[in-house]
């Protein structure tokens, strides 16, 4: 078996690059939600030691002091950018599983037997992928797909390699040794913390362990990655990922909300939100759940509430969903609070081509709601918010602030981005 990883390079930062050729090696940052804590970094800008999830007025001075360049969260743009880089991809393998936004396991093992060629396509893929997106890319190339992300991230560190890396025979314990803990797929903070009191500080201390002695002090998941270390498939590639679960949309808001009609806008748009990725997986939900809270960081009062709202029907209508968010959302508000988040999650999914109705009710989503909800997503999928219920309000005084956003260069006419020739 081989697998390869495709991990485009410091991705949110490199798509706004994409469009920005004047930031070529200059330092850039990616601001959270409300442009409150940095989530993103270029090479350049890690370079200068910002941190991580570090709060921007604590970096204040070194982004003035070097001229760092600084966007909010621009996840239209990425998303975009996301779609390009995974179809590229499928045009060259046709097993390709999508993991994150920028990460994609690719199947090559009936495609290349010598180790050559598989080096050699992973840099045809990385030309092609910096040609047509711009985008740069790393591959690590190994049997398993716990050793091809170990193998992604020596490709990172080791420029010599021109970003591709494959795990030859006889180089695992090279690469094991050369892995700390924490970069082992699998294994977080926490268990990283156990597993060094144990006296295992690398990748090869804990291949070197038993997989049934790991399993009898741990779980079948660890055992599992060890397994994957020492060159044992056990994580197969899902070429299609499951339908989800449960669908949150949820948002903190640029200033503390006090009034009913604020929250009840917040609580619509995030219903509609969520009724649009329920359509997308063809689901339908049974059961809301809707939550308002203060922030714990508030010397005011504190009041956090959630309440479950069973629905009539399984549906995937924003309407009905929207209606019965908004009692839930009367049902648990109080006066007199400074609310600083809201959200809508909702439950109960099943398959709208397999729902079960009651027997004894006549309602369900009718052929005309449903052409309706599809014509509704058809329009806002060309044009951003071109259809939306009154409910959801205009000027959002509550909406999450991003004062440094880029503009949408992929999804909107009127932000294309212009280039003069003289």
């Amino acid at each position: 078996m081989t697998i390869a990883l495709c991990d485009a390079n410091n991705f949110y930062a490199s798509c706004e690059r994409v469009f920005r050729p004047d930031l070529a090696d200059h330092p850039i940052v990616i601001l959270s939600n409300n442009d409150g804590c940095i989530v993103a970094r270029s090479a350049e800008a890690k370079a200068l030691s910002i941190g991580m999830g570090v709060p921007v007025f604590k970096a204040r001075d070194i982004i003035q002091q070097h001229n760092v360049a600084v966007f909010s969260s621009n996840y239209s743009l990425y998303g975009a950018m996301s779609q390009r880089l995974m179809s590229i991809l499928e045009s060259f393998i046709p097993y390709v599983e999508v993991y994150s936004i920028d990460e994609a396991f690719l199947d090559l093992t009936n495609l290349y037997a010598g180790s050559s060629s598989a080096i050699l396509y992973g840099q045809q893929i990385r030309v092609t992928l910096a040609q047509y997106c711009g985008l740069p890319m790393s591959i690590g190339i190994a049997p398993t797909k716990t050793l091809a992300k170990l193998a992604n991230h020596y490709a990172k560190q080791h420029p010599e390699y021109n970003g591709v890396y494959e795990v030859q025979p006889g180089q695992e314990t090279m690469l094991l040794k050369a892995m700390p803990l924490g970069e082992v797929w699998g294994v977080g903070r926490q268990l990283s913390h156990k597993l060094q009191a144990m006296g295992l500080s690398t990748a090869y201390d804990l291949a070197c362990i038993p997989p049934k002695e790991i399993r009898k002090r741990f779980n079948v998941l660890l055992e599992r990655t060890v397994r994957e270390l020492n060159g044992e498939p056990c994580i197969e590639l899902i070429h299609q990922a499951p339908d989800k679960q449960q669908i949150i949309c949820s948002r903190s808001f640029s200033k503390r909300v006090f009034s009913l009609e604020d929250l009840q806008e917040a609580i619509s748009s995030y219903t509609s939100r969520a009724a649009e990725k329920l359509r997308s997986q063809r689901s339908t939900a049974k059961t809301i759940m809707i939550f308002i809270r203060t922030s714990p960081f508030d010397r005011q009062g504190q009041y956090r509430r959630s309440v479950f709202i069973p629905l009539p029907y399984p549906t995937m209508d924003s309407r009905l969903l929207v209606q019965n968010a908004l009692k839930g959302l009367k049902a648990i508000y109080q006066p007199g609070f400074a609310y600083a988040k809201a959200g809508v999650m909702l439950c109960d999914l099943s398959d709208s081509r397999l729902v079960q109705h009651d027997f004894f009710s006549t309602q369900y989503d009718s052929t005309s709601a449903l052409q309706l909800m599809n014509t509704v997503d058809a329009i806002n999928h060309q044009f951003t918010n071109g259809l939306f219920l009154a409910s959801n309000g205009i000027q959002q005084a509550w909406r999450m602030s991003r004062t440094q956003l880029s503009p949408n260069y992929l999804s909107n006419w009127n932000q294309i981005k212009r280039v003069q020739v003289k």
